[in-house]
């Protein structure tokens, strides 16, 4: 059997012009990894939004990364002050991971 190993998967939901920001902060805390996913809308507490690809006013980009519990830690603390002023999302989950190193 292939051999897995545990790491955190991360999600953030971000407002487009944020998104260097974020990037930043996962460069901070030794994540090197990544992919910026588009989105085409959803609903959330603010009500529903969708991608106004005309002016990008609404735009959001999901930021994914997978990486070990220790990065995962510092850079949930780099983007805590700032979840609530701007709007992020933040998922963490436990995923299973083949090639380890990579992550």
């Amino acid at each position: 059997m292939t051999e897995t190993v545990e790491r955190r998967r991360i999600e953030v939901l971000v407002d487009a012009p944020l998104v260097k920001s974020v990037v930043r902060a996962s460069e901070e805390a030794g994540i090197r990894g990544y992919t910026l996913l588009p989105t085409l809308g959803g609903a959330g507490a603010g009500g529903r939004w969708s991608d106004d690809q005309v002016s990008g006013a609404q735009s959001k980009v999901i930021f994914l990364t997978v990486t070990t519990q220790a990065k995962c830690d510092a850079l949930t603390d780099r983007l805590a002050p700032i979840l609530e002023s701007h709007g992020l999302v933040l998922f963490i989950s436990p995923v299973d991971v083949v090639r380890a190193e990579k992550f």
